[in-house]
């Protein structure tokens, strides 16, 4: 009887397991439903987005603007210019991309680098426009948490599991299936160690069918920002060698 008991309870809870690994399906189904649908999707094969960056600092808000650029399967290259002066820095151009392979950031700052490591992993499992929409067919796996808070509404816990680089959380809320928050954990060798980033996405509007956060509140342990996005366009034509480190001059 003991015997029975113990296979018994065995199969519960990979029963259970598997319950949970359904869940998270149809949690992240019902997420790509409630922002457009994959047939919508579908029709995305790049997106340009620009607006302004507020970077908070113990000087004060400081504003400046930022730019990215998307394209399928997993190409960004993400732009942002600030001034500094009012923290001693002076201006600042960071120039991010990412070529679906590798990686490279020009930093008038902290330098000029080739992105590796965690980071890059990280990379290189992204892929446009939505990770939820093929985690599959990048042999990443999704698990369902629980259930936590972002502010007031309650939301589902799922993780993305991607075959290399760092897992992301996502907290979608349980009513309207919008992403609420998304949280990953970065090495960043620039500070020597893991930093764990959380977006908090705001102002969801529909652009070509697709529903977008227009909104982003960014906080980690080294720095918090605000992402506002005035202009979103998609389908634009982008030269590939736009994604690629710059030739050596």
């Amino acid at each position: 009887m003991a015997r029975r008991l113990s296979i018994l309870a065995a199969l519960i809870v990979l029963g259970s397991r598997e319950a949970a690994a359904q869940t998270a399906d149809q949690i992240a189904e019902r997420f790509i439903a409630a922002t457009g649908g994959r047939a919508a999707y579908a029709k995305l094969r790049s997106r340009y987005t620009s607006g302004t960056i507020v970077l908070s600092t113990p000087a004060g808000d400081i504003a400046g603007t930022i730019e990215t650029w998307n394209e399928a399967p997993n190409k960004v290259r993400t732009l942002i210019k600030a001034d500094l002066t009012a923290v001693g820095a002076g201006p600042l151009v960071i120039d991010q991309r990412f070529d679906g392979v590798y990686g490279y950031v020009l930093d008038n700052l902290q330098g000029n680098r080739d992105l590796e490591g965690n980071q890059l992993e990280t990379m290189r499992s992204g892929s446009f426009p939505n990770p939820l929409l093929n985690y599959k067919q990048l042999g990443a796996t999704l698990q369902l948490t629980g259930k936590d808070k972002v502010g007031a509404r309650d939301a589902y816990a799922i993780v993305f599991e991607p075959t290399s680089g760092s897992p992301t959380r996502f907290l979608i809320d349980t009513e309207t299936y919008l992403a609420l928050e998304v949280a990953v954990k970065l090495d960043v060798p620039q500070v020597g160690r893991e930093i764990e980033q959380t977006t908090t996405l705001l102002d969801y509007r529909e652009v070509d069918g697709v529903k977008l956060p227009h909104r982003l509140n960014v906080s980690s342990s080294i720095q918090n920002f605000t992402i506002t996005f005035t202009h979103v366009e998609h389908n634009v034509r982008i030269d590939p060698a736009f994604f690629v480190k710059p030739p050596a001059k």
